[in-house]
């Protein structure tokens, strides 16, 4: 089974569906969850996993649900099991790297067996953005499109390369990534390696371990110079109201010099090619002087343009505050990237946030 011969793709993960729209699949995706939003025609397509957690809640209270229905044994996503057996997969991507994040693989395989389903799940696990990149791979073999795949990731590479080499050799500032605020977490996984290919020092974090439950007084022990907030599952204007709500009453980090806060389902949360998109942020953000934003890469979006005409506006840039100010600037404040057609192809530019103090 290939695409040509009508492969039939479920998705369980907003980053795999990001995958399958970066590799050109779209019309072969039948299926996906309700958190998968981007590109925004996803949001079209037929649900099959649905989050069992209350749309609207306070992160200490996420925190304790989700503590509690994992110490049960209890899912967090539930399966449309009538759904998938009516779409009739033939390949269906999956995880098992963190059962927060989506349905696990071994939950799906069992519901395969249930239904009599015989089709092929990819288990996308990576730890690292070398592992993220592989995971792209992985869907292009699988989906019988390898040589596009490859075409993709060395697109991907190529752009992280350039940022490495926009950064080396000026002073990198110590950064904490916060990836929850009630109770605070650290940004796990790949992020501590995103923040350094960006130009910075990560602090209380190591690139591949899981993302854990730290204290105020051990951030403030380490001192960072700039806190990277990327709430998990949190778009900038949740993640800027969250800021103001949690981070500016904190005295622990008074003597932080700036305190970014970043779309993380965009551009930190999902490992997907967006990662990169991320990084390039993260170093404009850092490191203004040598990558303001017109030299930055376009985002990766390879939503198709079947208008042919402009244009959407979508908020991918990120603001800053620094906590003696006490305040944080009105997300109308923020500049705003906009999108314009390039080829047959949106990409949309990332520009820094000014941030309007007065």
């Amino acid at each position: 089974m290939g695409q040509y011969w009508g492969m039939r793709i479920l998705s369980l993960l907003p980053s795999a569906t990001e995958i399958v729209y970066a590799l050109g699949l779209a019309e072969h995706l039948v299926g996906v969850t309700d958190e998968c939003d981007w590109p925004p025609e996803a949001r079209t397509m037929r649900v099959v996993s649905r989050s069992a957690l209350p749309p609207v809640a306070e992160p200490a209270e996420i925190d304790r649900l989700v503590s509690a229905s994992i110490g049960d044994g209890q899912p967090i996503y539930r399966l449309d099991t009538q759904a998938i057996g009516d779409l009739r997969p033939d390949l269906v991507l999956a995880q098992d790297l963190c059962a927060v994040c989506a349905v696990p693989s071994g939950q799906v395989t069992q519901a395969l067996d249930i239904l009599g389903c015989r089709a092929e799940v990819v288990s996308l696990d990576p730890s690292s953005l070398d592992e993220v990149l592989e995971g792209v791979l992985q869907v292009g073999k699988a989906a019988r499109v390898p040589e596009r795949a490859e075409e993709v990731v060395a697109g991907l590479r190529e752009r992280l390369a350039s940022v490495q080499a926009a950064v080396e050799g000026l002073e990198r500032p110590r950064v904490f990534a916060l990836e929850w605020g009630d109770p605070p977490f650290n940004g796990g996984h790949w992020v501590p390696e995103m923040l350094q290919v960006a130009g910075g020092e990560a602090v209380l974090g190591c690139p591949g371990a899981p993302s854990v439950r730290v204290t105020w007084a051990q951030i403030q022990a380490v001192a960072p110079q700039v806190v990277v907030f990327m709430p998990c599952g949190y778009d900038l204007q949740a993640a800027v109201e969250e800021a103001t709500r949690i981070l500016l009453a904190r005295p622990e980090l008074t003597g932080v010099e700036a305190i970014v806060a970043v779309d993380a389902s965009a551009f930190c949360s999902r490992p997907g090619p967006r990662l990169v998109d991320g990084v390039e942020v993260l170093a404009g953000a850092l490191h203004p002087e040598r990558l303001p934003h017109h030299q930055r890469a376009p985002p990766c979006d390879s939503r198709h343009d079947r208008s042919g005409e402009a244009l959407i506006r979508s908020p991918i840039c990120l603001g800053t505050f620094r906590p003696n100010l006490g305040t944080l600037p009105r997300t109308s404040d923020l500049v705003v990237g906009e999108a314009r057609p390039v080829g047959r192809h949106l990409r949309t530019n990332a520009y820094r946030c000014r941030p309007n103090w007065s």
